[in-house]
């Protein structure tokens, strides 16, 4: 039998790197133009006269697409083929960046984010599955994951940084046009660089109810826990659409474990590991929000910071993070195993957020900011033995759906760390505020209750890492979730056993 790409390294290892680096790629634009967006808002308002209640759907728009999107994605892609949903996902989304970028209206750009939220969801869904079917090897699937996890850092850094750039010396419209030539040199790139896969086919799993269920249920959740930033936990706008997405998959799971063909097979559950590094994954994003965003909300409106200004002080954290996923987190799993790693990072971000609890009101960046910001190596360590931890059972067959449920249980995590750190802070705030507080004391105060519950989230999912997460009994053992339907394929036989 001929040697496949992954196993002949000799021969494959420049066209595989050449694919990791299609999907680093695609994956830096969607994280990019995630941070991006944020610092441009205020001149988005101005120049299309969004009202106050409307800007934040430039966001939102996005987030429910994206994230009531990234499971159905994924499964698609295991059916009608992981490459053609790249392709399509990455086209959309540059399709989308150019409406955006000519917008004249608040409808139209709206739309555009929308659509732009559908494209991402489409390629990041199924980008980790590519990858992990590239890269079988324990060995070589960490340095792969560690170059995907370096690219996540970069982008939200470099999106802080050049969306303050490029909206001050030309005009928030380039902050869309950017993604033109890097959605076009990825689709040129991922032609040839992708391995062709066909995909299981739609009769496969061809659950057309099973879809609307969890769509619909996503979108309806997703929608609610955003709602409660802006309208607090009204039963309109918050309570009654989580409640009913909720209901819509909890309907979802009940027929997956009935359907003859079910969109998500609950093999995937299966797993221990998986399910726990997917719980680890939602507690430590939700965390981990009041440092990526409440952190440069202080240092603008406590200490006074410009857009630029917060960006680079931002800038040491997502150096270090990128330095040790990329440089230092490979060599460590494949040494230590990836639960201690995880276990390592996650307590180091408690250090992170603890410092933050005890950030002053006049705080000195060099004593009171940057050891903050050199713990954040945390997330290098972290985010990789998570991935690598989410990803443990994904074989060929299921390497999509894997990579759809671990990005969307990201999504959750954050849109769950957005409404109730952001709506525990306004509330801190508000009630220092009436007690007599002055403005920079209350804002303050409410980013210490913030960094405080996240504190709580982590340790939480420190726990929860401890508790279910095991070491493998034997390295070389194969990983793979059982499936007595269908009989093992060669790439699952070759990955490392999940540790659960």
């Amino acid at each position: 039998m001929p040697a496949t790409p992954a196993e002949d390294g000799s021969s494959a290892r420049r066209p595989r790197s050449l694919a990791l680096g299609v999907i680093a790629a695609g994956t830096l634009m969607i994280i990019l133009d995630g941070s991006i967006v944020t610092v441009a808002m205020p001149a988005i308002q101005h120049d299309l006269d969004f009202s106050s209640s409307q800007l934040s759907w430039v966001v939102n728009a996005y987030l429910i697409a994206f994230g009531s999107l990234l499971l159905l994605a994924g499964r698609l892609g295991d059916l009608i083929g992981r490459k053609r949903m790249f392709l399509a996902g990455t086209g959309v989304f540059t399709a989308a960046s150019l409406l955006a970028g000519v917008a004249t209206t608040p409808a139209v750009l709206l739309a555009a984010r929308f659509l732009q939220g559908v494209g991402s969801a489409m390629a990041a869904a199924v980008g980790l599955g590519i990858l992990v079917t590239l890269y079988p090897g324990s060995r070589e699937r960490a340095r792969a994951i560690a170059v995907f996890s370096f690219t996540g850092a970069a982008g939200a850094s470099i999106g802080q940084v050049l969306g303050g750039v490029l909206t001050d010396l030309l005009t928030w419209h380039w902050i869309f046009f950017i993604n033109l030539p890097i959605g076009a040199a990825v689709i040129a790139l991922a032609l040839p660089a992708l391995p062709p896969d066909q995909g299981l086919g739609l009769r496969a799993g061809a659950d057309a109810w099973g879809a609307l269920l969890v769509t619909g249920g996503l979108m309806a959740g997703i929608y609610g826990v955003i709602n409660a930033t802006t309208h607090g936990w009204s039963w309109s706008h918050t309570v009654g659409p989580v409640l009913l997405g909720a209901a819509l998959v909890t309907g979802f799971f009940v027929r997956q474990s009935r359907a003859r063909t079910p969109l998500m097979p609950l093999r995937i559950l299966r797993s221990r590991t998986v399910a726990a590094a997917n719980l680890v994954q939602m507690l430590m994003v939700a965390a981990l929000y009041s440092f990526q965003v409440l952190v440069a909300l202080y240092l603008q409106g406590v200490l006074g910071y410009g857009a630029a200004r917060t960006g680079a002080a931002m800038l040491p954290a997502a150096l270090v993070i990128g330095l040790v996923s990329l440089g230092v987190s490979a060599r460590l799993i494949a040494r230590y195993g990836e639960r201690a790693v995880l276990l390592t990072g996650l307590a180091l971000l408690i250090g992170v957020l603890g410092l933050l609890t005890r950030l002053p009101e006049r705080a000195h960046y060099t004593t009171d900011l940057l050891p903050v910001m050199l713990l954040a190596a945390g997330f290098g360590l972290a985010l990789p033995a998570l991935t690598a931890l989410g990803m443990s059972g994904a074989g060929a067959r299921d390497a999509g759906l894997a990579s759809g449920l671990f990005n969307t249980t990201q999504q959750i995590g954050m849109a769950l760390g957005v409404a109730t750190l952001s709506t525990l802070a306004a509330a801190r705030t508000d009630a220092l505020a009436a007690s007599g507080s002055s403005r920079t004391a209350a804002l303050t105060g409410g980013y210490h209750a913030a960094f405080a519950a996240g504190t709580g989230l982590l340790v939480a999912a420190l726990v929860v890492a401890s508790v279910t997460l095991r070491k493998p009994r034997t390295p070389a053992d194969p990983a793979t979730i059982p499936d007595p339907v269908t009989t093992p394929d060669p790439a699952a036989a070759s990955a490392p056993r999940s540790v659960g």
